[in-house]
């Protein structure tokens, strides 16, 4: 297969200014989950440019690439299109052209990695079976793969595949895991009702925000002693509102934060078990409580065999010890395990830090070596034609 990596080297450096040009673009035109309308326009304008067949509005804003026999089985990629509503302070020169948004996330650059596999397979010869690129709307909301699984976007796929860039690694390194790779998540909403009164007189009301704190450490005491140390679970509180006036007790108060769950059997008990606890809580000070616990995503599990396929592929593009094996999953979510309920796949970490190091996803801050733009499409490229030679998926 000398000369399939021969092309794909070959092909992927000759665009790659053309597609850091696009993906500059991108970046200075940032749109919202569920919006991104402009960059689905762009995005199916350059497939069409290389010949692919396109689907648009799939999923509400997402695009649908396919090329190859359609008697044949399907190999996927999908990539992710949608910004955060985040201020830049990068002070590039591509900088987001719209005030409170930023692709602090990279999936600008995930998107051009899509439009480079979409060329480069365009343009060479190897691979006769059916191949499917997904542009995914709104993971950051982790609601836009339900959107596109409803509309059937992965029938007759056999294998699928997903990249994130990954900031803790450097541009020129890839992070690869079998098994669990990142959390199941939820948001978690507690709602304390009390009875108001005079701050003077706490005996006389039931302080909802003394119940609320007890309920916040209380839980924190339970994951500790109530649950096996050996399956992580992490609960985080993010905001925490009520009360009208400094010296009334307070009748009500609304806590959110988030739950984190390695282990998908443990994950489908929290619901209940977090409502007893915070129930008898609030009950054995004289309050109520009521809880919404709403799941955001499940965890994804990235195929054994699918993952060593990666790393084979990823070895004739860079050296063995430039590929990281990574010791703990994540507990960050990704609505790309909503896809692998329905087929087997894997996703890998693209090492996106330069020379200075990067900020982390989600900052105003961040700002990715767009070196790594190469290493992923070569990578998954490669890994698309060998999946579909596979007899596993033929």
């Amino acid at each position: 297969m000398k000369d399939l990596e021969k092309k794909i080297e070959f092909l992927s450096q000759q665009m790659l200014p053309e597609l850091i040009l696009l993906r500059r673009h991108l970046h200075a035109h940032p749109e919202l989950s569920g919006q991104e309308y402009q960059t689905a326009a762009f995005v199916a304008g350059e497939l069409r440019k290389s010949g692919w067949e396109v689907k648009e509005a799939v999923g509400k804003t997402g695009v649908v690439a396919e090329m190859g026999n359609k008697n044949g089985p399907v190999i996927g990629l999908r990539v992710d299109m949608d910004a955060l509503p985040i201020e830049e302070r990068t002070g590039l020169d591509y900088s987001s052209s719209i005030q409170g948004l930023m692709h602090a996330c990279g999936h600008d650059l995930h998107t051009c990695i899509g439009l480079g596999v979409a060329k480069v397979l365009a343009n060479s010869k190897f691979t006769t079976s059916r191949i499917r690129i997904i542009f995914q709307p709104a993971e950051e909301i982790a609601q836009g793969a339900n959107w596109m699984r409803a509309e059937k976007v992965l029938e007759g796929v056999q294998a699928l595949f997903g990249v994130h860039v990954y900031p803790d690694l450097s541009v020129g390194k890839i992070g690869i895991r079998s098994g669990t790779f990142t959390a199941a998540a939820a948001e978690l909403e507690i709602d304390i009702i009390g009875k108001g009164g005079h701050g003077a007189r706490p005996h006389e009301g039931t302080d909802s925000i003394w119940i609320a704190a007890k309920v916040i450490s209380g839980l924190q005491e339970a994951i500790s002693r109530r649950l096996d140390a050996l399956k992580p679970v992490v609960i985080s509180f993010g905001k925490i509102s009520g009360g009208n006036a400094f010296n009334v007790i307070a009748e009500r108060v609304k806590i959110l934060g988030t739950v984190r769950c390695l282990d998908s059997q443990l994950y489908k008990k929290l619901p209940q078990w977090i409502e007893k606890i915070v129930k008898n809580i609030a009950s054995n000070y004289g309050a109520k409580a009521n809880i919404n616990f709403k799941s955001i995503a499940p965890p994804v599990y990235n195929d054994p065999e699918l993952t060593n396929l990666l790393f084979d592929c990823a070895k004739n593009f860079m050296d063995k010890e430039d590929i990281v094996f990574l010791e703990n999953p994540s507990l960050g979510a990704e609505d790309f395990a909503f896809f692998l309920q329905d087929v087997p796949g894997t996703m890998f970490r693209l090492g996106v830090a330069g020379e200075q190091g990067c900020a982390p996803l989600h900052s105003g801050y961040f700002s990715l070596d767009e070196r790594s733009l190469e290493l992923g499409i070569k990578i998954l490229s490669q890994t698309i034609v060998m999946a579909s030679k596979s007899p596993q998926h033929n």
